[in-house]
Formats: structure tokens, C-alpha cells, sequence
């Protein structure tokens, strides 16, 4: 099932397209919208939100249309934006609350699910601090809590690990993965960051200058035509190779003393002749897997295609 749907959807400032015609499809679950700085991400997110009214084209958010239904959308979907959104001399329960009546709820309940979200986010000990004197990391993490706190349908992350150190950034996306595959809600993880998107999500929408370059399941992506295998052996093996060329495999140069090799079949057909000929060879075979690339090459490959 479809959580947002976009179809041939432009929008301009002035003479510049921000989005230039963009189709994709974002599943339920947990999908990054990948694309280098200034690729349309923000602008993407703000417009399936209704804070940017498209030039042309048409979306729906959990079935509603952006247009017409955008009051509806956002009383469904938590936002986390990039940029602080924090208001000074608050604090982080009086935000989320407030954060959560915006969305709808009473104050009884906002007070209440505020604690909790809070406590989830790992702010319950600073919950009475004013958020202006919280650090980048905690910061974060009241965004986070803030777009929790109304019980959304549809999480939206923009750049979730911006400004961290590795130890805040680790946390984050412990956070992040709970959220979208602990809780059951859907999230879209917009970002530049590769590790990030492959290290919590299933799915990707790669997306540059405005259009659509790739989407798909991050393990797809990852394929290489052909479906090689990678064999790891004990020892570098001459014998080895001549004898897997002669039953017509194409042997890639080693790395180490790993083999990527070629050969029609399914993999698990490469992999029993590999192992006989390693056998008759006199090789040890210490590992096999069916070789993939990485996701910053499929990335790079699909912002480079015209």
C-alpha cells in the first residue's frame, strides 16, 4: 500500500524548477529520499505537506489530495524539519504540547502524550529545561519528539542527523529505526547522507534536479546484472582461476584473495562448480556470497544517467 503518490509533479520559484515533472510511488514502511543538496528533497517534502502549492501536477498523502485536503495532511503526518523550529523561553513539554494541540489533540491529552514521546526520545530527565538551552544533539531529538507527539500515520525526516557527532548521530538513527520498524509507522528519511538512508530504511526514491533518477528496494538497487559471486579462498589460487576460465567463467582480478566471478546459471549453480573445481584444484574456499555493489555506486550511477 501507497503512502504518498506523486504524479508529473513541477514547482518553480521564479525562473528557477525546483521539481521539473517528478512521478514516484513511497510505500508503507521506511523509504529514503536520497539526493545531493539542492536536489528537491525539501521542497518535495513542503509540497506533499501543502506549504508549497505545486505550478502542476497532483499527490496524494495517505489518500488525500495536497491540495485540497492540506489541513487534513498535516493533522495525520509528523514533520521533523532541518532547521530548529524550537520556541525560546519554553519548555521541551510546554513545546511538544503545544506541538500536539497545533495538531488537533486537547491540552489534557497534548500534556500528557508529551511526557511520553519525551521519555521515548530520551529527554525525560531535560522535559522542564527551556529548549534554547539544549544542545544540538537534544535539539534533534525534541524535533523528533515534537512530530511524534500527535500519533501521525506518516513520519517525515528532513535530514535527521544534521549537525551531530557520531555518538548523537548513532542514537538518532537507533531512534529513527525503532520508530519505522518498532512502532509500525511509515517514514520517509530525506537525506544526502548514504549510511544514514541504508543504515534504517527498506526502500529508496533517489532524486536529482528535480526528477525522478531511481527508486526501488535498497537490496535491488544493489544487484549487478548477472548476478555474480564473490568466493573468498584461503590462499591466492592461480589454479583456481585458470581451471573456472576453462569452464568458461569470467574471473575478475582479486581482491585479496577474494574472486568475483561470471559464469551463467544461478548463483547457486556458480557456486557447486566453484566448489569442485576448488576441490580439484587444491584451493580452500573460506567464503561465498552473491556479489553486490555498493549503495554509493548505485546512487552515483543513477544521479549520472541523463
Amino acid at each position: 500500500m501507497s503512502v504518498a503518490t506523486i504524479q508529473n509533479l513541477v514547482v518553480r520559484y521564479g525562473n528557477f524548477t525546483a521539481l521539473n515533472g517528478l512521478s514516484c510511488e513511497i510505500s508503507e514502511g521506511c523509504t529514503g529520499l536520497l539526493g545531493p543538496n539542492g536536489a528537491g528533497k525539501t521542497t518535495l517534502i513542503k509540497t506533499i505537506l501543502g506549504f508549497i502549492k505545486p505550478t502542476s501536477g497532483t499527490a496524494t498523502v495517505l489518500g488525500y489530495d495536497i491540495e485540497a485536503a492540506g489541513t487534513a495532511i498535516r493533522q495525520k503526518v509528523g514533520l521533523m524539519p532541518e532547521q530548529d523550529c524550537h520556541i525560546p523561553g519554553t519548555t521541551a513539554v510546554q513545546f511538544v504540547a503545544y506541538a500536539g494541540e497545533l495538531a488537533g489533540m486537547p491540552g489534557d491529552q497534548a500534556i500528557r502524550r508529551a511526557h511520553e514521546v519525551l521519555d521515548y526520545c530520551g529527554l525525560g530527565e531535560a522535559r522542564y529545561r527551556n529548549v534554547e538551552t539544549y544542545s544540538t544533539g537534544m535539539k534533534q531529538r525534541i524535533k523528533l519528539a515534537q512530530a511524534l507527539v500527535h500519533g501521525p500515520k506518516l513520519l517525515l525526516l528532513d535530514e535527521p542527523t544534521n549537525g551531530l557527532d557520531p555518538a548523537g548521530r548513532e542514537e538518532m538513527l537507533e531512534l529513527v529505526r525503532s520508530v519505522s520498524h518498532g512502532k509500525g509507522l511509515s517514514v520517509i528519511v530525506s537525506s544526502h547522507l548514504l549510511p544514514d538512508i541504508e543504515r534504517v530504511c527498506d526502500r529508496v526514491v533517489v532524486v536529482m534536479q528535480g526528477q525522478l533518477r531511481a527508486q526501488g528496494t535498497i537490496k535491488d538497487l544493489k544487484k549487478i546484472e548477472g548476478r555474480p559471486v564473490d568466493i573468498e579462498l584461503r590462499d591466492p589460487s592461480p589454479a583456481f582461476v585458470t581451471a573456472m576460465q576453462a569452464q568458461g567463467a569470467v574471473v575478475m582480478p582479486p581482491k585479496r584473495t577474494t574472486y568475483r566471478i561470471q559464469l551463467p546459471g544461478l548463483p547457486e549453480e556458480v557456486a557447486k562448480i566453484a566448489m569442485q573445481v576448488a576441490r580439484d584444484s587444491g584451493a580452500q574456499v573460506r567464503g561465498f556470497v552473491i556479489a553486490e555493489r555498493s549503495l554509493e555506486d548505485a546512487f552515483l550511477e543513477a544521479i549520472s544517467a541523463k
